[in-house]
């Protein structure tokens, strides 16, 4: 649907606007790429656990892809009871009403809210030729959001619908993914779609007009998390923004200071009762750092099950501690030395070999032992090389002619054989070299 004119103003003072033109710029949902990458989201840690490292959508790539402000006030308050936690406020279906001149029958509203489908079919195009004040009943009071940080509460919302299909249980995936797919094609040039090399303000309508395969979805799925698995740490962009092309098209509001600040603040994310944690002390790479062996995440485990299902209330003081964190933000931006060759430190690399969940494929699937190099010191003299494990070749022998004996008395009696080869040393190396 196109953006109509008459609303840009209104949009525009709300911090909408940039998001708005993607309306008519959107691209489809390859369901199977963002489905593999999910799978490697921890939500422990807020990040995607990658063969090389972790790796997370910040504030920053929102601003980007969606071009949302990021700083101002919590998107949040209550749901319902307006008369009650709001000095002044009337009942939610009378300030409805005001707002917006009509009222959704019953059949159009679930709980807390009303159906898009009803939005669409009763405000979807205004008419031609209507005075201002009806051009307002399609933007009712836009003019006064433009205080907010919608930035973060569409990351909030977005870090939410993953922690959730992280449950076995849950199968459905929701909330802005797009945000998600764009994020995967601009940092990962290997999943990029052939013919999309120009692009505009914001960065996600590069993709306009994507249309990925209608093929059957679970063996992609199984394609796309071997593709993940084999990926190298070259293979991914550390930092996209930095280019002169992006740098060209990037909208000035974006990179006001006091948005580009809370990039890398670690702070909390809020969307009425959603709050996650902006965990960017972990990928300290992608804004130019090297990224040390990471301290342990903030664990708020319990706050997953709260979603407002056990009734209205007042979630700036009912989540009191975490509103008052996204108000002290600024205290919580991290200074670390930006370097011309941002990545993971060795120390990262050790600690991540030994705790990452790096591969999620099936063993065999993760490639033939046979087409790598053997190294140099596989061709070398047993004697010199020996796994620790391995027998001595008196021992050996001594095995090999008593399992011949058994084989023989087994033969003897009708028994099917089975010959077990004995170990070598070569073999307990390539063993030690290529792992499983």
């Amino acid at each position: 649907m196109l953006l109509d004119d008459r609303y840009v103003p209104y949009l525009q003072m709300a911090g909408l606007y940039h998001l708005a033109r993607l309306n008519d710029r959107w691209f489809r949902l390859d369901e199977a790429l963002v489905s593999a990458f999910v799978e490697r989201w921890r939500p422990e840690t807020h990040t995607f656990h990658m063969p090389f490292g972790e790796y997370t959508i910040t504030l920053q790539d929102v601003a980007y892809q969606l071009g949302l402000p990021v700083d101002g006030r919590y998107v949040s308050g209550c749901l319902s009871e307006f008369q009650i936690y709001i000095q002044g406020g009337r009942p939610a279906w009378v300030w409805f009403e005001e707002l917006l001149g009509v009222v959704p029958p019953p059949s159009q509203v679930q709980k807390y809210a009303v159906n898009c489908s009803w939005f669409q079919e009763t405000f979807g195009e205004c008419p031609e030729g209507v005075d201002e004040e009806t051009v307002r009943r399609y933007t009712p009071r836009l003019e006064e959001m433009g205080t907010y940080s919608w930035g973060s509460a569409a990351l909030a919302w977005l870090y939410r619908c993953m922690c959730r299909v992280a449950n076995r249980n849950v199968i459905k995936l929701a909330g802005p993914l797009q945000l998600l797919q764009s994020w995967i094609f601009w940092r990962f040039p290997r999943f990029r779609p052939a013919g999309f090399e120009t692009f505009s303000w914001p960065l996600a309508s590069r993709w306009s007009g994507y249309n990925p395969s209608s093929s059957e979805k679970g063996p992609r799925v199984q394609m796309w998390r071997l593709w993940i698995d084999r990926l190298q740490d070259r293979e991914f962009i550390w930092m996209p923004y930095s280019s002169p092309d992006v740098l060209q098209v990037v909208h000035p509001e974006v990179l006001e200071p006091r948005h580009m600040a809370l990039w890398q603040s670690v702070t909390s994310l809020i969307y009425f009762t959603v709050i996650e944690w902006h965990q960017i002390d972990r990928v300290l790479p992608q804004f130019g750092g090297v990224q040390p062996r990471p301290h342990p995440a903030l664990n708020i485990d319990f706050l997953m099950s709260k979603d407002g299902r056990g009734g209205d209330r007042w979630f700036p003081y009912h989540l009191q501690k975490w509103h008052l964190q996204w108000e002290s933000r600024a205290e919580s931006v991290l200074r670390f030395d930006v370097v011309a060759d941002p990545g993971p430190s060795h120390e990262f690399l050790e600690w991540w070999s030994q705790h990452g969940k790096r591969f999620l494929s099936p063993d065999p699937d993760l490639g033939d032992p046979r087409a790598v190099a053997i190294p140099v010191e596989a061709s070398q003299h047993p004697s010199i090389l020996r796994h620790p494990h391995s027998l001595p070749r008196r021992r050996t022998r001594m095995r090999s002619r008593m399992r011949s004996r058994l084989s023989a008395e087994v033969r003897g009696h009708g028994y099917p054989v089975v010959v077990v080869r004995a170990p070598t040393c070569l073999d307990d190396l390539l063993f030690m070299y290529f792992g499983r």
